[in-house]
């Protein structure tokens, strides 16, 4: 299954260097400039799970830019929390990461996109005993290298606000990623949100479908 992820993500990449090149023609048309504000957005996820015994939530905001009509960059950054309590024993589990992120994001269409971001994630483990028990703490570091595809319900080159949501998956497979199981495994990581388009109002983009070619 992540075989045929990684293979959808190198086919994102040959379908836009298809596209480059057929647009060549128009290269002269375009006004080039620099940085446009227009071209900015913010977003991100945010995740919460309950279960018997179980608690576990997360938050993952980022800023982004838009490169051209194909490519969206950012950073961010990642904070979960999941809570495990054993009705067998009094032991309690208690687990949080937190770490920077940036990611590009590959739109073949206007719907779907390719996803590959990096993190570099601060693990705290905590195992809490009771009974007068000491607690034991774990403090470990890993980096994670997330692809996958995703679904996007309507990023064009006019207006970047759009639901997402994407299947995720740790190719490095570092064994203290928070994204593998005990036994090293990689787990899908699926993840919703919102990207929201900054400073685009209705005024805003009316200019921008007249001048598309001017912003990309």
């Amino acid at each position: 299954m992540m075989k045929l992820y990684m293979s959808f993500f190198c086919l994102s990449v040959v379908c836009l260097n298809v596209k480059a090149q057929t647009e060549k023609k128009e290269e002269n048309e375009v006004i080039k400039g620099g940085f446009k504000k227009e071209n900015l957005f913010v977003g991100g996820n945010v995740a919460l799970g309950l279960g018997s015994g179980n608690f576990s939530a997360g938050v993952g905001p980022y800023i982004g830019y838009s490169i051209n009509k194909y490519i969206d960059a950012a950073v961010g950054l990642n904070y979960s929390y999941l809570s495990q309590r054993d009705y067998y024993t009094t032991q309690k589990n208690r687990q949080s990461v937190i770490g920077p992120s940036a990611f590009v994001r590959l739109y073949p269409v206007k719907f779907l996109f390719a996803h590959a971001q990096y993190e570099y994630n601060f693990i705290k483990y905590k195992q809490i005993y009771g009974n007068g028990i000491p607690d034991n703490v774990y403090k470990i570091k890993a980096s994670s290298f997330l692809i996958g595809p995703g679904f996007a319900s309507g990023r064009d080159a006019y207006s970047k606000s759009f639901y997402y949501i994407s299947v995720l998956f740790d190719v490095l497979k570092n064994k203290n990623s928070p994204y593998t199981d005990n036994l090293g495994r990689v787990t899908p990581i699926i993840r919703a949100g919102y990207n929201v388009a900054l400073f685009q109002g209705d005024g805003g983009r009316s200019n921008n479908r007249r001048n598309e070619r001017r912003r990309f």
